[in-house]
């Protein structure tokens, strides 16, 4: 009897104090250019993790398929996934794209349907991809973003965020992915004010095309923005892939970003 009390509170105990483990990763236009050893080496590379946060899934034929095909390889792997794509961001001005979600099922549980930005997906071009989670009896709603390239300024369509958090006051936002912009930079200064902070600095995600006295990474653009206040970060790590090849050339074939994580609990 007093085993299985034991039992019972350590169950208890690992279930209140569980992490959840979210990962972002721009995989650079995955699509019907994937070959199936690429789509394999993402599910090996994904498969530890609970939640997966895509961006540049190709908006035409071949995007949502190549997803797909993804949770088919994560699925035997020993766990069952399930995923969201989105429908093609709205914006005329630049390349639009989906994105997309992977989860855990036995990890978490999708509330109601993922969106699409609505308010702002005229000053955003390629307008957030919303899906809210249950975990844990809490819940948290990831925002997937990909911001327009330095080279447009993505500080003018970043500067809108600031305003997300009142659009949806109700929701616990997890802002997750590639703003092609540095976390140093001052758009961010109204998220910081508001209690938010990002779980990677200094932390160069882009590959070169070459690597240089070993320097593969170019630019600190993907980053994970959380509330203080109601998340709590243990671990993050950004996941150095391109070390798994024998050029840069070969491992950007997979992507010219590399995955970031963090380790999350909620408040």
């Amino acid at each position: 009897m007093k085993q299985l009390l034991i039992l019972y509170l350590f169950l208890v105990y690992n279930l209140a104090f569980a992490q959840l483990k979210v990962v972002s990763w721009n995989i650079e236009n995955l699509g019907k250019s994937k070959s199936d050893s690429t789509i394999t080496y993402i599910a090996n590379t994904l498969k530890d993790y609970d939640v997966v946060a895509l961006q540049e899934v190709v908006a035409g034929y071949g995007g949502t398929q190549a997803v797909a095909k993804l949770a088919e390889e994560l699925n035997i792997k020993g766990s069952k996934w399930d995923y969201a794509v989105s429908e093609p961001t709205t914006g005329s001005s630049y390349k639009t794209e989906r994105y997309a979600f992977l989860w855990k099922t036995s990890k978490v549980k999708k509330i109601g349907k993922a969106w699409l930005e609505k308010k702002y997906s005229l000053e955003i071009d390629r307008e957030p991809f919303y899906c809210t989670f249950n975990y844990n009896e809490k819940a948290v709603t990831l925002v997937n973003f990909h911001a327009i390239t330095k080279s447009k300024q993505p500080e003018t369509e970043i500067k809108y965020f600031k305003f997300l958090p009142l659009e949806y006051p109700l929701l616990n936002l997890l802002f997750i992915g590639d703003f092609n912009c540095p976390q140093s930079h001052t758009v961010f200064n109204p998220l910081k004010k508001m209690g938010f902070a990002s779980a990677f600095k200094n932390q160069k995600t882009t590959l070169k095309k070459e690597c240089k006295k070993k320097e593969c990474l170019a630019s600190e653009f993907d980053n994970i923005w959380y509330n203080t206040n109601k998340i709590k970060i243990s671990k993050k790590e950004a996941i150095h892939f391109y070390e798994d090849f024998k050029s840069q050339e070969k491992a950007r074939e997979v992507s010219d970003h590399i995955p970031i994580w963090v380790e999350i609990s909620l408040n």
